[in-house]
């Protein structure tokens, strides 16, 4: 099959054929339909995070299962799935009391060492990322790595809820529980971000501050629910978002992953307010707070992966769009192949695009 590797930090993907082995146990494999372009994958490109390399990227994606391991009992061949990094063991204290997304024995859903490597080439071996390696033909996961989904879900539109839609939507009505009307600031218009827009119109936010650099993403984030449009270029962020409530907000949101914009989050809470982290802050970069905002308990935390219990939340997602609640044609900007991946990241890396989607023959 061809992949999209990455060999080392700092260089292009190479398209290279790489090995796929057969199912074992509870492996299901999986013929790709999409893949979203995250720009997680952009980070360890970036060398921002580390990985085993080489490395097969890609983390987002849905497809139909081609076939499975003797263990298998909850997906067969021909099922539409959607594929997810939280794969859970099932048995730890995480995933027994409701939080797989937490899960601490990914380990026991990876092949033992005495098993061959699931991908590999003449003898190397290809590190498998986030567990998934979406940027293939094809993918070889354990059964609690995939959601089966309603075959009438146009798959393109599925792959963006195996990862941004899930961590965006779920930060807002996972992890921080937004009340109805309450004031919601996002910071990032992203995918992560348009989804927690998103979230916070599904969860009945009264009011929806969107906040970018890029006029463009600000009149999508307008029509995917922001009910006010902050462009940082014109000025701070969190004096605009203060003028615009009063005050500050009850709920922020971090989607950038930067330092700067998580201390912003944090600034422009009400008392009492809870700002959430969902962007990937850089290996190593702590974020500097004064003690005194605590003493009238705002609250800054972190959110992974939505707080999902993806075999939940996924089909509702689902349901969402096929309804029209959840809008995700919309964050689509283009649709790519797979050997334009390294375009597909300049062009995120330059703020053009909300999400590409990589579209595989099936």
């Amino acid at each position: 099959m061809k992949a999209a590797v990455l060999r080392e930090a700092h260089k292009p993907l190479s398209v290279e054929d790489v090995d796929v082995a057969d199912p074992i146990g509870h492996e299901v494999l999986i013929r790709t339909a999409a893949a979203g372009v995250c720009h997680s994958d952009v980070h360890f490109q970036q060398g921002l995070y580390t990985c085993e390399m080489p490395a097969v990227l890609g983390h987002e994606s849905a497809g139909i299962v081609e076939a499975v391991g003797p263990d298998v009992t909850y997906v067969k061949p021909g099922d539409h799935v959607i594929t997810c990094l939280s794969v859970f063991c099932g048995h730890c204290r995480y995933c027994t009391t409701g939080r797989p997304n937490l899960c601490e024995d990914r380990e026991s859903t990876q092949r033992k060492e005495t098993d061959a490597p699931r991908l590999s080439r003449d003898g190397e071996t290809f590190f498998q990322f986030a567990n998934l390696s979406s940027y293939a033909e094809q993918l070889l996961v354990h059964e609690h790595a995939v959601c089966k989904i309603r075959e009438d879900m146009p798959l393109d539109k599925a792959a963006l809820i195996g990862c941004g839609v899930t961590t965006g939507v779920g930060a807002v009505l996972n992890t921080a529980k937004v009340e109805p009307g309450s004031t919601v600031a996002v910071i990032g218009c992203g995918g992560i971000g348009l989804s927690a827009i998103q979230g916070a119109r599904i969860g009945g936010a009264g009011r929806i501050i969107a906040v970018d650099t890029i006029s463009s993403k600000l009149q999508l984030a307008k029509e995917l629910g922001a009910t006010d449009l902050v462009n940082a270029r014109d000025g701070d962020p969190v004096e605009q978002v203060m003028d615009l409530t009063g005050g500050g907000v009850a709920y922020s949101f971090e989607a950038v992953g930067l330092k700067e914009t998580a201390e912003q989050a944090f600034r422009m809470l009400e008392v009492g307010g809870t700002a959430t982290i969902i962007g990937m802050i850089p290996q190593g970069t702590k974020i500097e707070l004064t003690g005194h905002d605590f003493l009238r308990e705002r609250k800054l935390q972190g959110s992974s992966m939505g707080s999902n219990r993806f075999r939940v939340d996924m089909p509702r997602y689902v349901d969402m769009y096929l309804t029209g609640n959840l809008k995700l044609d919309e964050m689509i900007t283009r649709n790519i192949k797979l050997d334009e991946i390294n375009d597909g990241f300049e062009a995120l890396l330059k703020g053009e695009v909300a999400r590409q989607i990589i579209m595989f023959d099936v």
